[in-house]
């Protein structure tokens, strides 16, 4: 029997069900896993329910349980079940062997009377068989002659079924008497709340399988197993059904948890507009985009959910293939390219080209999403929006103009006119797919323009939008100075950050996602999609770099607004919403089962509470780079300066959670305190550059920190800066002392530690951040952007060769479209963390540069 055999609508419940965040499932045995047989000790259960049970109970944040009427101990011997699967015995009066020791002299005593008289009711009669239980006694006349059982029932229900103290449970065939309270209701309500159920299913066949159905509400499935009345409401004939049921519930269930085919992070491709972003798998699907901007919540969210989590699809109708295991799958696309210079990308199959970009020129709450498809051949498109991260019903209408999305908070359509759409429900949702036959004179322009209900034609042609918004890009990158060293993915990288910064408020953001992972299946999954201090300045000041003023301008500009909110500077966050304002508490969606399972999907990020002390080095370090690049300081950000300068004379000798936002005591971590003394130094140097009025006291502040990193910074035993002054650990970012100047990189002391640094986090082409213990489980892949400062360090102490060769290590990591997201597992050889991420590409600038000098 398989899936398709099943009602529709008991397949659109499961469907429903498997997406729950935490799911039982339960069922009886006899009749149920189990067939009904003759002799009961005979009763097997059929080995394709025992896999599912087994394979549901091996998933993540789902409970499995059999509650039966057998005794625990037989029910443990017939079923064969592992331990991960619950056993419930006795109508739930046994969760373990060892309840019957829980009977006090009482009970037992009413019990050793209650199984003596059972005993002498049915003896000599013959087909009754007793079963005894820790605490009940179950008698079967299923083998009896019909009146011999009916005279044995009668004689109990008229006799011991009415002492004081005795529970009493008719089934099929079987009457069960017991000590203490029997309730399979009971039983499954208990299991419910000790897991924190979600959704659950039962299946039974049992008339005391009732007490369960009776419980079920909301998303709960109950399915009563053959015929006769029930209070459940769907059915299967036998127990070749529930094995259907159950494999069908365990593939949902485990495609929702680990994703159909989660897409290398590394091969995902971003739009932008400089107001929000959109990310593309390789196969032209818009699997990420939030809305009204990219720190909003969600409207495709396939990325961390899977296609149920929405997203934008495009694909040949035909051919299909065989994969070799008797299912078709889809042609892949030949290849997808940036088009050259913008932030346009086109996915390309045989006979079909899909051409997708953000359009620019529009206000802060209206996105155009464009999509141009094109060829010769017949397309599928599929467009299923969820806004608020699939959290609110959506419901789709279809007009003239194309469709309307209702249900979200704000106003969203997909103008396509001329497109027939399809319009399907899941019961919460609606989705719509469209067949098109494309011809090479006329291709399909869908628009999805969210911030509007505006359904008519635009008053200037597709064609001209497109080449609108790439000459945007071209325009601001023919301005660029590229290195010789990967001139093209250097400017890609440039690209890449401008399209992280958000031209209404010049926020720049640290990376286009949330909860990408760290650790495949592990729980290191942050919300990157705000405007840390650090990134901000350091994205900025790789752009600055490169002969673009603008970025830095507007990120000063946003970092003076935040501060005139602040009672004063060591009041900064290390991070702020692209708007400038705090963020809201770090919360889970635990809808979504996470990119390739792992979990949680994260919104907010908790470190806007931490302190970080190295966030005031950083802006000081762009308002010097950029008063180079404009031969001018500005005064606004002379005062910037020296509000940066008090914050570190009044918090620089204080422990913090430093760069990488550990979430563990604070440290006294020498990155912090290297750009400390990094704020103080270029705050001096600028005075002096240009005729500025510096603080008196900064002079000694700056010597007194460098001889506080001197001395407690080092450790003689490790020969090497370590990360903090508690410890003997190493981190990559202890590099810095040498980096930013405050030792010569002849010492030998920065030589020592860029030895033990490569020596102990340095694996292959990637450099790890450290490799202590920081209370969190699980690992993580090397960082991009330490690999690129362990490069830097390898030029400044005449290392070139491992320096080029590292770098081009770090080049191959990159995606076919030229993106790096946060990490890369070298073991696993496979891309890891948020995506795009900014510290990745402005190293890779820095890096092109140092050697092309």
């Amino acid at each position: 029997m398989t899936a398709e055999a099943l009602p529709a609508e008991l397949r659109r419940m499961i469907v429903q069900l498997a997406r729950t965040p935490r799911l039982l499932v339960a069922c009886d045995y006899d009749g149920t896993l189990a067939p009904i047989v003759g002799d009961p000790s005979q009763a097997k259960p059929l080995p394709e329910s025992v896999h599912a049970m087994r394979s549901l109970a091996a998933l993540p944040t789902t409970t499995t349980a059999v509650i039966s009427g057998r005794a625990l101990r037989d029910l443990a011997t017939l079923s064969r079940l592992p331990a991960e699967v619950h056993l419930v015995g006795s109508h739930g009066s046994e969760f373990d062997v060892g309840f019957v020791h829980e009977l006090d002299p009482d009970t037992t005593q009413l019990r050793t009377q209650l199984q003596r008289s059972v005993q002498d009711i049915t003896r000599d009669q013959p087909g009754v068989i007793l079963e005894p239980k820790p605490a009940s006694v179950a008698i079967h006349v299923r083998r009896a002659d019909p009146e011999v059982g009916e005279a044995v029932l009668n004689e109990l229900r008229s006799g011991p079924a009415t002492w004081e103290g005795v529970q009493v449970t008719e089934g099929k065939s079987v009457m069960e008497l017991a000590v203490v309270e029997t309730h399979k209701g009971n039983a499954f309500e208990a299991l419910r709340h000790q897991v924190g159920s979600t959704g659950a299913i039962f299946l039974g066949d049992d008339v005391t399988d009732e007490t369960v159905f009776g419980t079920l509400s909301g998303p709960d499935i109950g399915i009563k197993v053959g015929e006769g009345d029930t209070l459940a409401h769907y059915r299967v004939a036998d127990t070749t059904g529930v094995a259907t049921v159950l494999a069908m519930l365990m593939e949902e269930r485990r495609a929702w948890l680990y994703g159909e085919q989660a897409p290398a992070i590394e091969r995902l491709s971003m739009l932008a507009n400089e107001r929000t972003v959109a990310l593309l798998t390789p196969d032209a699907r818009v699997t990420w985009m939030c809305h009204p901007g990219p720190d909003s919540a969600a409207v495709f969210a396939d990325l961390l959910g899977g296609p149920s989590a929405g997203h934008f699809s495009v694909s040949p109708a035909t051919p299909q293939y065989d994969n070799g295991n008797g299912s078709p799958r889809s042609v892949l696309p030949l290849g997808q390219r940036y088009v050259p210079g913008t932030m346009t990308v086109e996915t390309r199959w045989s006979r079909l080209l899909v051409t997708d970009y953000l359009e620019h020129g529009r206000d802060a709450h209206h996105t155009d999403l464009i999509r141009v498809i094109s060829g010769s051949t017949r397309a599928v498109v599929d467009f299923v929006p969820r806004p608020e991260f699939g959290q609110v019903p959506v419901r789709l209408t279809a007009e003239p103009g194309g469709l309307r999305v209702h249900g979200t908070s704000e106003p969203m359509v997909l103008y396509s006119p001329g497109v027939q759409w399809r319009i399907s429900s899941d019961g919460m949702h609606e989705a719509a797919q469209a067949e098109l036959e494309l011809s090479e004179d006329s291709p399909t322009v869908l628009e999805l323009r969210c911030g509007t209900e505006e359904l008519a034609p635009s008053d200037t042609p597709e064609p001209q939008r497109r080449t609108a918004a790439n000459n945007y890009w071209t325009t601001w990158l023919e301005q660029l100075r590229l290195p010789e060293v990967e001139p093209d993915l250097v400017a890609r990288s440039a690209l890449t950050l401008r399209g992280l910064c958000n031209t209404d408020t010049g926020g720049i953001m640290a990376a286009a996602t949330t909860s990408l992972p760290e650790e495949i299946g592990g729980v290191r999954n942050w919300d990157y999609r705000y405007c840390w201090l650090r990134d901000g300045a350091m994205s900025a000041r790789a752009l600055v770099s490169l002969g673009s003023t603008e970025e830095a301008e507007a990120f000063l500009d946003w970092l003076h607004r935040v501060m005139d909110s602040l009672p004063g500077p060591e009041r900064l966050h290390p991070l702020y919403s692209l708007a400038g304002g705090t963020l809201g508490p770090e919360a889970v969606i635990d809808t979504l089962p996470g990119y390739a399972g792992s979990r949680p999907v994260r919104v907010g990020n908790l470190a806007d509470q931490q302190v970080q002390l190295d966030v005031f080095g950083p802006v000081v370090e762009l308002a010097a780079d950029l008063a180079v690049a404009r031969g001018e300081l500005r005064e606004a950000d002379w005062e910037l300066v020296k509000g940066m300068a008090e914050a570190v004379s009044r918090r620089w000798f204080e422990p913090d959670h430093g760069i990488w936002e550990e979430r563990d005591v604070p440290r006294h971590h020498v990155y912090s305190k290297v750009m400390c003394w990094v704020t103080i130094d270029r705050a001096l140097k600028l005075a002096a550059q240009y005729g500025r009025s510096a603080d008196p006291s900064w002079m000694q502040l700056r010597e007194q920190i460098a001889e506080d990193v001197l001395k407690n910074g080092w450790h003689p035993d490790v020969q090497a800066f370590t990360t903090a002054y508690e410890g003997s650990d190493l981190d990559a970012a202890s590099l810095h002392v040498g980096l930013s100047g405050l030792i010569d990189p002849a010492d030998e002391r920065f030589r020592s530690t860029v030895t033990a640094i490569e020596s102990e986090l340095r694996s292959g082409s990637t450099v790890y951040r450290y490799r202590r213990d920081d209370g969190l489980p699980g690992t993580e892949g090397g960082f991009h952007l330490c690999a690129t400062w362990l490069v830097e360090a390898y030029l400044l102490t005449g290392r070139r060769t491992e320096a080029e060769e590292l770098f081009q290590q770090l080049v191959n990591n990159a995606g076919p479209t030229g993106l790096l997201p946060e990490e890369y597992d070298p073991i696993a050889e496979r891309s890891l963390g948020n995506h795009p991420q900014a510290y990745s590409h402005l190293g890779l600038i820095r890096c092109a540069q140092l050697l092309s000098e």
